[in-house]
């Protein structure tokens, strides 16, 4: 693989690294005739960003008749895009070359007055990062700028790790601070926040739905689509189903999956859809369903790679005994009445993997979020 970043594109570049490093600590590089992707995955996996730069975003882009897939430590690449002020004022060409059979990831800046910097980076090849959703398949679609989105965040706090969006009356769309197992309810401080339909470019919602989500991960995409004055596109369903937030450009796509907080009550009675169709999430039970490895290569079915460790290949789980069922029972009167049940963050892909083409159940086998195993470089 072989391409060559000029003038004001180095920065946009480095944009995207600097908010792929916000989100996960490798970095996900796969080259294909669409373009160059750059992918990551946060540590709890309940995370995923995507970057595809198209070819015309290029000066020269040479994917390679080899299919490489390749992963490098976040800090390593992040070194080379570090100030982003520097980029702009003086490097005037950016050098991204693959060298597979040297592991190494080669990039080089030319800098003004004939300086050069070239920095040789060890990677790994991996299987593919992915995560499959389909946006058609959502009750609930708002649309605005980055920059209305932006401002909204800066009212809650640094520290705030998640926020509830939902719709109220009136088509106004709320944001409000997520507190969760505070040890005093009455005193904990909660950031509430209202913006009007004609602050959006397009709305589509359910009456009354809401979804909580990582506040962190979603500011990092902010950061990058407010810099280059991009619209986003948040898709979202009922609470357990993952955000799926989308920005659009002539040579850039950017996608970013968030996993929401399960809410048992929410998922018992569903909202209105907007007259849209989706699929149900499934219990917790048959989510092992749904988990599968990727092999090395697409080209290469049941070419016997072995599972990965991090999502491995299993069959749903067999009927409870009967020792299993009074177990459970015995489990059920020792809880505390009125205990609330616990909350929790419902893994990315499981409930929202639908086929490619749009049918109406899930694929008995498909490509989710998957890495190989754990390596040193």
């Amino acid at each position: 693989m072989k391409c060559i970043v000029t003038g004001g594109n180095v920065k946009v570049l480095g944009r995207a690294v600097h908010s792929l490093s916000r989100i996960g600590d490798e970095l996900y590089l796969e080259p294909s005739e669409s373009g160059l992707s750059l992918r990551t995955v946060n540590s709890s996996r309940s995370a995923f960003a995507s970057f595809l730069f198209a070819p015309l975003f290029f000066q020269l882009y040479e994917a390679g008749r080899e299919l490489c897939r390749c992963k490098v430590l976040m800090k390593s690449f992040l070194g080379v895009f570090r100030s982003l002020p520097s980029l702009e004022k003086t490097v005037g060409q950016c050098l991204i070359l693959l060298r597979p059979h040297a592991n190494r990831l080669v990039v080089q800046l030319h800098c003004k007055h004939g300086v050069t910097k070239t920095h040789n980076l060890a990677f790994q090849e991996c299987e593919q990062l992915q995560a499959l959703f389909d946006t058609r398949h959502y009750g609930s679609s708002l649309r605005a700028q980055a920059r209305v989105l932006a401002e909204a965040v800066l009212h809650f706090a640094a520290g705030q790790a998640e926020v509830t969006l939902g719709a109220g009356a009136g088509d106004r769309i709320g944001l409000r601070s997520h507190v969760e197992d505070a040890a005093e309810p009455s005193k904990a401080m909660v950031t509430e926040l209202w913006l009007g339909r004609d602050e959006f470019q397009a709305v589509a919602v359910a009456p009354g739905s809401r979804v909580t989500f990582c506040l962190k991960e979603f500011r990092a995409l902010l950061s990058f689509a407010e810099a280059s004055n991009l619209s986003l596109t948040i898709h979202y369903d009922t609470p357990g189903r993952p955000v799926v937030v989308t920005a659009e450009d002539t040579v850039l796509e950017v996608h970013l999956v968030l996993a929401t907080l399960s809410d048992l009550e929410s998922s018992s009675q569903p909202p209105q859809s907007n007259h849209v169709s989706h699929l149900a999430a499934p219990s917790d039970d048959d989510l092992e369903s749904y988990m599968i490895a990727l092999e090395a290569s697409a080209d290469e079915g049941g070419s016997g790679v072995p599972p990965s460790p991090t999502f491995p290949l299993r069959t749903p789980r067999s009927p409870p005994k009967e020792e299993d069922e009074e177990e459970e029972e015995d489990e059920e009167e020792a809880a505390v009445p009125g205990t609330p049940p616990h909350k929790k963050f419902r893994s990315l892909f499981f409930g929202s993997v639908l086929t490619p083409g749009g049918g109406g159940g899930p694929a008995p086998s498909q490509e989710v979020l998957a890495e190989d195993s754990d390596g040193e470089y």
